[in-house]
């Protein structure tokens, strides 16, 4: 079995921790490699002699059956395009705070590995959303999000005005402090904050929600997940379209920003019976007096 790892931007004890990783994986005869944050969007063209491509990196295998990431949430959105490049489903380790998205922690790594190893697992598909900024009519931005994807103001002081279309049919437009467009998975993360609705991470929908809208009756909205979600920038304002509170793009007047489901899905390994509404009520405290 060939494990992915993928680390936490900053992490103080990394030494301390890919000792142990060594240790396990050497104990259990199992090969890892630390990956790459950002893996080419697409194999290269010519193949090795098995008929499969290879990766740029000659030191990385052509193939890897987990991705770990040791984290916490921020490290799990990170790892969609690991995941679809090397088409591998994700655990994480959480090292983090909150670790909404990870399964397990670091005393539990061992067995978590020989889990894997005995197939006792389980996989859930997680949605994500494809983002593409048009301007003139050419793409100059692509992204994919397995939270969301937010359009913000930056640091102007002063309402945005957007336009919201669905499958190209009106909506409403709102003046705001911008607007987060999220999956199921990214509902209890920062569309949650700004009031949008809890939704089940294995449902398949989109869920629009504006930031402090200036009119009480813009609501947030949950859309089918074939719609085509499109929105308008009208007026001359300092905008930005951020996914996963990680990839970045300066936006301007008369572009629009076109979110659709994903043709790919992350898998998620699940190796606990928890259920999404028992991590709520750890979590978040949900319904706690």
């Amino acid at each position: 079995m060939i494990l992915g790892i993928l680390f936490k931007r900053i992490l103080l004890d990394k030494e301390m921790i890919i000792k142990e990783i060594e240790a396990v994986t050497k104990e259990l005869q199992v090969t890892s490699y630390e990956l790459q944050e950002m893996p080419p969007p697409s194999p290269p063209a010519h193949t090795s002699q098995g008929g499969q491509n290879e990766t740029p990196n000659s030191e990385l295998p052509p193939k890897i059956d987990f991705i770990l990431c040791f984290g916490g949430d921020g490290t799990m959105l990170r790892s969609a395009e690991n995941s679809i490049f090397y088409s591998a489903p994700v655990l994480g380790v959480n090292l983090g705070k909150l670790g909404f998205l990870t399964d397990i922690s670091l005393k539990e790594l061992k067995q978590s590995i020989q889990s894997l190893i005995n197939k006792k697992y389980r996989l859930e598909n997680r949605m994500l959303l494809d983002i593409s900024v048009i301007r003139e009519n050419k793409p100059i931005y692509q992204g994919i999000a397995l939270n969301d994807a937010v359009i913000f103001k930056g640091s102007n002081s002063k309402l945005i005005r957007l336009r919201l279309y669905a499958n190209r049919q009106f909506v409403y437009e709102t003046r705001s402090d911008g607007i987060v467009v999220s999956t199921p998975t990214g509902s209890t993360a920062y569309s949650l904050s700004a009031g949008g609705p809890l939704i089940s991470p294995i449902m398949q929908a989109i869920v629009v929600t504006a930031l402090n809208p200036h009119i009480l009756t813009v609501r947030p909205m949950v859309f089918d997940e074939n719609e085509t979600i499109e929105i308008k920038l009208p007026e001359k304002h300092h905008i930005f379209l951020q996914t996963d509170g990680n990839s970045r793009c300066e936006l301007e007047y008369q572009d629009r920003i076109i979110i659709k489901k994903s043709q790919n899905a992350l898998k998620f390994v699940k190796l606990t019976q928890k259920t999404f509404y028992q991590v709520l009520r750890k979590k978040l405290q949900m319904g706690k007096i």
